[in-house]
C-alpha cells in the first residue's frame, strides 16, 4: 500500500498536475511543425510532474516515433495510457520507476488521471495534424481537377482542329506515293506518312484525355481482360528482366466498362511501371472489390515520384522521360478514361520504395 499523502502534499501535487497540462499544451503550440521536438518536450514535462521526478522514466511510442527519457530498467513498476488516433490505438505513453533504485516507488491515483489527460492531448495533436494533411490533399486535388478540366476543353478543341488537316495530309501523301515512281520521292513521302500517322495517334490520345472518344460500355470479366494485357506485354517484361504478380479477390468479377479503354488504362500504367522498374524487381497488380466499386492497384519498385512533381503527373504533355521517348499524354489519357467512367485515380508511395497507381471504378454505369 502506498503511504498516506498529507493534504498539503496533495495540494502541491495538484498544482504540479495543472502546471503539467498547461506546459504540455504550450509545447504542442510551440513545436507544432516538429513532431519529434513536441514529443520529446512532453516527455520531459511529464517526468517532472510525478512524485519522484528524479527517478521517473518516460516512454512514448506512436507509429514510427519512439522516445525514452532514460534506459528501461529490468525490474520496474509503471503506469500507462494508450494514445489513440480517430478511436484506433496507435501508441502509448508510459511512466515507470526502477524498483531496485527506488524501493518505496509507488503511484498516486491522480497521476494515472493526469497520464490519461496527457495521452488525450497527444492524441488530439496527431488528429489535428492528420485533418490538416487531408484538407491540404483535398485542396490540391480540387485545384488539379480544375486545371485538368480547363486543359480538357482546350485539348478537345485542338484535337478537332488538327483532325481534318492531318487527314488531308495523309490522304494526299498516299495519293502521291501511289502515283510516283521516283525512289527518293517515295522515301520522302513515306516519312510524311509516318509523321502524319504519329500525329494522328497524338490527336487520338488528346481526344481520350478530353473524353471525346465514343464509349461502348458492357459487362466484361475483369480477370481475363488483365490476363490478356499481361500476356501481350510479356515480351516487355522479359526484355526489362522484370516479373509481375497478379492477384484478384474475385476471379468472376464483372464490371460495366469500355473494354478497349480499360485495356488502354492497363497498357499505359503497366508500360510506365516497366519503364521505371529496376531489373530483377516485381510489379504487383491487385484487384479488390466492394458492393459498388472495384479497385485496381499497380505497384512498382522504382525510384518513386518526388513530391514536387506528383501533382503534375496527370497533366497533358508533362513527362519525366527523355525527349523523344514519350509524348507526356499516357497518364493524361488514363485520367480522362477513368474520369469518363465516373471513377478516380490517385498515386502514392509504395513502401519501402516505388509508386502505386490506384484506380477505382464503379461496377455498374
Amino acid at each position: 500500500m502506498p503511504p498516506e499523502i498529507s493534504i498539503s502534499r496533495k495540494l502541491k501535487e495538484r498544482v504540479k498536475e495543472l502546471s503539467c497540462l498547461y506546459e504540455v499544451s504550450s509545447a504542442i503550440r510551440k513545436h507544432s511543425d516538429s513532431i519529434m521536438e513536441t514529443l520529446e518536450e512532453i516527455c520531459k514535462i511529464t517526468k517532472q510532474a510525478w512524485l519522484y521526478p528524479d527517478h521517473v522514466i518516460v516512454r512514448l511510442e506512436f507509429e514510427d516515433f519512439n522516445i525514452l527519457t532514460s534506459d528501461s530498467p529490468e525490474n520496474s513498476i509503471f503506469q500507462q495510457s494508450d494514445i489513440l488516433s480517430f478511436n484506433e490505438i496507435k501508441g502509448f505513453i508510459r511512466v515507470s520507476y526502477d524498483i531496485e533504485k527506488l524501493s518505496e516507488a509507488h503511484f498516486l491515483k491522480e497521476e494515472q488521471k493526469l497520464l490519461d489527460k496527457i495521452a488525450i492531448e497527444i492524441s488530439e495533436f496527431f488528429e489535428r495534424r492528420e485533418i490538416i494533411k487531408k484538407e491540404e490533399l483535398l485542396k490540391r486535388g480540387a485545384e488539379r481537377n480544375d486545371r485538368l478540366s480547363i486543359l480538357g476543353e482546350i485539348t478537345a478543341g485542338i484535337a478537332h482542329e488538327l483532325n481534318t488537316p492531318l487527314g488531308n495530309i495523309l490522304g494526299f501523301a498516299e495519293l502521291i506515293k501511289s502515283s510516283s515512281k521516283e525512289s527518293q520521292t517515295r522515301k520522302d513521302i513515306e516519312k510524311i506518312i509516318k509523321a502524319a500517322i504519329y500525329s494522328r495517334e497524338v490527336v487520338k490520345k488528346l481526344m481520350f484525355f478530353a473524353c471525346e472518344m465514343p464509349q461502348h460500355r458492357e459487362f466484361i470479366k475483369i480477370k481475363p481482360a488483365i490476363d490478356q494485357a499481361l500476356a501481350l506485354l510479356s515480351p516487355n517484361f522479359k526484355k526489362a528482366e522484370i516479373i509481375y504478380r497478379f492477384e484478384i479477390d474475385n476471379p468472376e468479377l464483372e464490371a460495366q466498362i469500355d473494354a478497349i479503354q480499360f485495356t488502354q488504362v492497363l497498357f499505359n500504367l503497366l508500360i510506365n511501371a516497366i519503364y521505371v522498374s529496376p531489373k530483377k524487381t516485381t510489379i504487383f497488380i491487385r484487384v479488390s472489390s466492394t458492393k459498388n466499386n472495384f479497385q485496381l492497384e499497380i505497384k512498382d519498385e522504382g525510384p518513386g515520384i518526388s513530391a514536387d512533381i506528383i501533382s503534375k503527373v496527370f497533366e497533358p504533355f508533362f513527362s519525366t522521360k527523355p525527349v523523344g521517348e514519350g509524348s507526356g499524354l499516357g497518364l493524361s489519357v488514363v485520367h480522362g478514361i477513368v474520369k469518363s467512367h465516373r471513377g478516380e485515380i490517385i498515386t502514392f508511395d509504395n513502401k519501402p520504395r516505388g509508386t502505386v497507381f490506384q484506380v477505382t471504378l464503379p461496377l455498374k454505369s
